[in-house]
């Protein structure tokens, strides 16, 4: 009975803290796919590898046309003209599939790059939105293992939505030369453009 008692004692404070965390998650992937951001980073990539891709298609399609004739031709060749020619065929065809990894690689990289930005500029946002709603933890919903939680705990959608407002804020630039209708006199209030609903850092 004195040890149930002394479990219940010592299970209070724990009981206590637990009920006090408060968590949430984000759906880093969604997200990035939905921020304007992402979608133009996504359609750059996009654009490079098709380029790549035409140029290899092209390449390879001369390398096909370069065997057909000299399938055609093989047999009024020397034995050694014609293994030199299948050979120089392999070399091109093996230097074509080099460059073509090459460019994979690379394009990987760039790609990794583009998105490593993003993900940087979410982390405040992230951050500042559970600073403003109280939340002790918020988990990124692939990484984190995550099986099940409410949509209400989903925060993926503030996130988009703020991400697009500071950055669209910050890409944001005074056209040149455009007319001014309507320019306010100059003793005229200016009008309070320090308000936003975009967390500050």
């Amino acid at each position: 009975m004195r040890s149930a008692l002394l479990m219940l004692v010592l299970a209070a404070p724990i009981a206590a803290r637990a009920a006090e965390v408060k968590v949430a998650y984000v759906d880093l992937q969604r997200a990035l796919l939905e921020v304007e951001e992402g979608r133009d980073a996504k359609k750059r990539l996009q654009v490079m590898i098709d380029k790549k891709q035409k140029e290899i298609d092209r390449e390879q399609e001369a390398l096909r046309k370069e065997k057909e004739v000299l399938d055609k031709q093989a047999s009024m060749m020397s034995e050694e003209t014609r293994i030199q020619k299948q050979t120089e065929l392999q070399k091109k065809l093996f230097e074509l599939a080099q460059r073509w990894e090459k460019s994979r690689q690379e394009m990987a990289v760039s790609e990794k790059t583009e998105l490593q930005k993003i993900f940087a500029k979410m982390d405040p946002i992230i951050a500042a939105i559970a600073q403003r709603e109280g939340f002790t933890m918020v988990f990124e919903k692939t990484d984190s293992g995550l099986v099940y939680a409410p949509a209400s705990l989903d925060l993926t959608n503030e996130l988009v939505r703020l991400y697009n407002d500071r950055n669209k804020a910050k890409g944001e630039a005074p056209k040149q030369g455009a007319p001014k209708p309507d320019a306010p006199k100059p003793d005229a209030p200016k009008a309070d453009a320090s308000k936003s609903d975009v967390p500050k850092k």
